[in-house]
């Protein structure tokens, strides 16, 4: 019995949901977020609020009935208040600044690395050192902080690179004389 799948998610105000078939679309006012759900869950609306039920009683059915509830949960959130992912730069001389859709990093290259950013995500770049990634698809905006951060993951010596903010880097000890 999933836990997760159990609970309805409540539809807030300002959102529509629609069903039809196994495609799920969610409009707000951050935009509209459509999935497609496996066929082993069945999707209702009732009383402002969606429910997830398994069709059947397979381990695929029990699998799909919380990750169903799940996805459709991060789409009303995101479409009512959106998702944001912070990411921090350390390093002398590293610095990025968001021009338009595209996300110039300067990250110990010899060159500078540009990034294209996709539809529906907004960059903006606060300090030179800070990256806030903003969107209403949670799957897309943790996909576009973890290509970003990728591209310099930190190093464990001093630390330098890109890092998810509050994220804790394990330090290691330099050679000793």
């Amino acid at each position: 019995m999933s836990r997760i799948g159990k609970l309805p998610i409540e539809v807030k105000s300002g959102v529509k949901v629609d069903i039809k078939d196994h495609y799920v679309t969610v409009t707000g006012t951050k935009g509209t977020l459509k999935a497609a759900l496996p066929k082993e869950v069945v999707v209702s609306l009732e009383q402002n609020k969606v429910v997830c039920k398994p069709a059947n009683n397979s381990q695929r059915a029990r699998a799909m009935w919380g990750l169903s509830r799940t996805m459709i949960d991060n789409m009303v959130d995101g479409v009512s208040a959106g998702f944001t992912e912070n990411l921090e730069i350390e390093g002398v001389g590293f610095r990025a600044a968001a021009q338009g859709k595209i996300l110039k990093l300067n990250i110990g290259f010899s060159h500078e690395v540009n990034y294209q950013v996709p539809e529906g995500i907004t960059i903006k770049t606060e300090k030179p050192t800070m990256i806030s990634i903003a969107g209403a698809d949670k799957q897309l905006v943790g996909q576009v902080a973890a290509e970003i951060r990728r591209m310099k993951k930190p190093e464990p010596y001093k630390g330098k690179g890109i890092k998810y903010s509050g994220e804790k880097i394990r330090r290691k000890e330099g050679k000793k004389k």
